[in-house]
């Protein structure tokens, strides 16, 4: 089950989600959910992913269709409080350059403001103190591609 709560925080929709994001209903509920925004003409959006127990490939997929949906809005999708997995999942399928990711809402937030000095999440970084820790991935155990 999906819960998908949303707030607006200095005028930016962020969408709190909770529970699983994957292949069935959840999928096809996140999506009409959000793909309603850039019509109301909400066009920055933050993914609070914090709460999301579970992430499949098709829910990624959802994320990247609907930043798509914002892009072609004139808008922009920030994605924030990722967790290991979650990135670990962006690299395995190559999409971690896909997404503008973020370490906490504040950050993501500021990032729609000029003149702020954000650094979006280093998935490089992250790798490598992954690891360190031992915690490699399957997609940096395979190394680069051919």
């Amino acid at each position: 089950m999906l819960e998908i709560l949303h707030r607006e925080k200095d005028g930016i929709e962020v969408i709190d989600l909770n529970g699983s994001l994957t292949f069935g209903q959840e999928d096809l509920d996140f999506r009409n959910d959000l793909e309603r925004l850039p019509a109301a003409g909400k066009t920055g959006l933050l993914l609070n992913l914090s709460g999301l127990s579970q992430l499949d490939a098709t829910g990624i997929a959802t994320i990247l269709f609907i930043d798509g949906n914002v892009r072609k809005a004139g808008g922009r999708l920030a994605v924030f409080n990722t967790n290991p997995s979650h990135i670990a999942l962006l690299l395995e399928a190559r999409l971690e350059t896909s997404l503008d990711v973020f370490a906490t809402e504040r950050e993501a937030l500021q990032s729609f403001f000029p003149n702020q000095n954000i650094q979006p999440f280093d998935v490089l970084k992250f790798v490598h103190s992954a690891k360190l820790r031992g915690l490699t991935t399957a997609a940096s155990r395979r190394g680069p591609s051919a």
